[in-house]
């Protein structure tokens, strides 16, 4: 809802409003509905207030309770507001009124420390403690929302962003060698391994599911939260698991709706955006609200180069959506004359750091643009759906039946599966058979592969030693996670908290640039602990992969979206086709990029200029799905990037 700023200065007799003062003032670059702040002479907090909720409408945002002896500044808002009421006996006609960040105050007084277990919702947020000198802060489990910090022998200041910390007296701009060379050497979407650092050496960043306390001229990191390994939930009835999933995901929907202004929801052809798309619809119809839908469509220039089996253009099984739910006002956007190179120079600037997620960084700009035009408080997204509501791979859980020797149920299972998907049953055994038995892969691989090229420099890999301490977070030495199957690394990402950051930091800042609030219900604590309870056979059942959340919307959602397995919606497929004009500029750019002595220091020349003479060869649109032109994308990022520090 905010962006939070603060100083806390060791020497007393210092004035710490004139650095906390420089603070807001670089913040001043982003939406604010009021600039508030609260100080005594060593400590000065901050809020730049976005007002998003109906209670936080002319809220004192920090808010000072003198009878506590405490002061709150906090980006935050909770969902488990009727919970922590009762928690707290909190009188029913204070409720309606009260502020998220005077409820986290309350909570505060009670339970201490312990504060952020007991708060469901998104939210970073800083206490100063009066009486004990204490300055203590937390971020959500899932890092909803960015708190970065600065330390020295003379100073404690923390902000939402990266750029105004930078700014204080005495600081430098400082390349993180080890954060840039984990970015490099891992080929996935995260960022780092190492949750706590930044592309800077000398801002830090919270980690999600942490608190922090600095008391006594110590800082101590803390954390707060796990998931609970051996939680399990068992109902009698496959539709008790149902109802059961429907009343935690409708609460964790209806919690998310909570605003003065329009609720939107991006909206793809898929299971997850329709979900929530349809319990958002039937909880706002009391209200006599309409859900704002924001689907992203390729240009009509485009010409779909991919297999049968996949959607580049959804907007078919969008409109099915959108005429079964009903209650919408939908708006399709294909973004026209934009792409991922023109935007790398204002994403880069949003980011405050390089990125991965080039193929689509228009439209999820874009959306967010056009959701701020339609008055839109709250953007739905379900980014977190394929490991909560619609986990559930069919091939993984067939060979898991087919080690346990399972037959009668796996040749049930497989022959239903077979027609669901269109596929014949050698077929999909030859799949079980592999994921079952892994060293069948190695003696007889899959054709095509998907390889992406190392693009680390070898020297600086070593100088590093990045691969030794990717190593202790289960990334090997191809840069992927060396998990053995999809339970592996389904239980890595939620232990691992660095898998967070990636999608996380993009959404809240995003959300601070166009003053509103992108909220996941797929992500919510109450939702992912009930997901992680339940038995596998709830996912998989009756030849339907993603089988509960099937199952739970069924009614709710038309059965050629409900039910498809055949097909698979692709987003991006697009972005070299949208770059083509500007070809000429991406690679006179690249060359300049691999003729930089500074840059070429930090990635694989030979890797490099391997990529490079692939596009010489004529570029095609069917290229974007090729690993060397990511790759190089990639590079000019991180190069575009680097040319700050030059």
């Amino acid at each position: 809802m905010s962006a939070i700023a603060g100083v806390f200065l060791t020497d007393q007799g210092s004035h710490a409003w004139k650095q906390g003062g420089s603070l807001m003032e670089a913040l001043s670059r982003y939406p604010c509905d009021a600039a508030q702040a609260w100080h005594e002479e060593s400590i000065f907090l901050g809020c730049h207030n976005q007002w998003i909720t109906p209670e936080s409408v002319g809220e004192r945002n920090p808010y000072a309770d003198s009878e506590r002896g405490l002061v709150i500044t906090a980006d935050a808002i909770i969902d488990n507001r009727t919970e922590l009421f009762n928690l707290l006996q909190v009188d029913l006609h204070r409720r309606s009124q009260m502020t998220d960040s005077e409820l986290i105050l309350l909570a505060y007084d009670k339970y201490g420390d312990d504060v952020p277990k007991y708060l469901a919702g998104d939210f970073a947020f800083m206490i100063w403690d009066i009486r004990n000198r204490k300055l203590f802060g937390a971020r959500d489990f899932s890092g909803s929302r960015m708190l970065y910090y600065q330390r020295n022998a003379e100073r404690f200041a923390f902000c939402s962003t990266i750029e105004p910390l930078l700014a204080l007296p005495g600081m430098e701009r400082t390349l993180n060698e080890h954060w840039l060379a984990e970015f490099l050497a891992i080929a996935g979407m995260v960022d780092a391994a190492d949750a706590s650092a930044t592309v800077y050496r000398n801002i830090e960043q919270l980690p999600p599911s942490h608190s922090i306390t600095i008391q006594d001229g110590r800082i101590t990191i803390t954390r707060y939260y796990q998931f609970p390994a051996d939680e399990r939930v068992r109902f009698k009835t496959d539709a008790e698991y149902v109802e059961a999933f429907q009343e935690v995901f409708g609460q964790a929907v209806a919690s998310r709706l909570r605003t003065h202004r329009h609720v939107g929801a991006q909206l793809s052809g898929g299971l997850d955006s329709g979900s929530i798309v349809s319990f958002a619809s039937r909880a706002l119809r009391p209200q006599n609200k309409k859900l704002h839908t924001f689907s992203y469509v390729p240009t009509s220039d485009f010409i779909d180069y991919t297999a049968k089996y996949m959607m580049t253009n959804e907007r078919p099984l969008i409109e099915s959506t959108v005429e079964h739910v009903g209650g919408i006002e939908e708006h399709y956007l294909d973004f026209q004359g934009r792409d991922s190179y023109s935007e790398i120079d204002g994403f880069l600037d949003i980011m405050e750091m390089p990125y991965k997620f080039f193929e689509n960084s228009f439209w999820m700009r874009g959306m967010f643009e056009k959701a701020q035009e339609q008055g839109v408080g709250v953007l739905l997204n379900g980014g977190r759906g394929n490991l909560s509501i619609s986990w559930g791979s069919a091939i993984p859980y067939y060979a898991t039946l087919l080690k346990k020797m399972k037959w009668v149920r796996l040749l049930r299972e497989m022959r239903q599966y077979s027609l669901n998907i269109g596929s014949g049953r050698a077929h999909v055994f030859s799949n079980v058979s592999r994921a079952a038995f892994p060293l069948i892969e190695q003696l007889r691989p899959l054709q095509n592969t998907y390889h992406y090229p190392m693009m680390i420099h070898p020297d600086f890999a070593r100088k590093t030693d990045v691969f030794n301490r990717l190593g202790e977070h289960g990334i090997d030495e191809s840069g992927w996670f060396a998990a053995r199957d999809v339970y592996e690394e389904r239980k890595s990402h939620f232990n691992e908290v660095f898998h967070w950051n990636a999608g996380n930091t993009l959404s809240a800042k995003l959300s601070l640039r166009h003053g509103l609030w992108k909220r996941d219900p797929t992500n919510d604590i109450r939702v992912i602990r009930f997901c992680l309870s339940l038995p596998e056979d709830q996912y998989v059942q009756d030849g339907m992969d993603r089988a509960l959340i099937r199952r739970a919307t069924d009614k709710l959602l038309p059965d050629e979206v409900r039910l498809n397995q055949r097909i698979r919606g692709v987003q991006g497929a697009d972005w070299v086709h949208r770059m083509l004009p500007k070809w000429q500029s991406f690679k006179d750019e690249l060359r300049q990029m691999s003729e930089d002595r500074l840059f070429m220091e930090f990635v694989d020349g030979k890797v490099i200029r391997s990529a490079l003479s692939g596009l010489e060869e004529g570029t095609q649109s069917r290229h974007a799905a090729d690993p060397n032109y990511r790759l190089l994308m990639r590079s000019l990022i991180v190069f575009r990037f680097l040319k700050k520090f030059n």
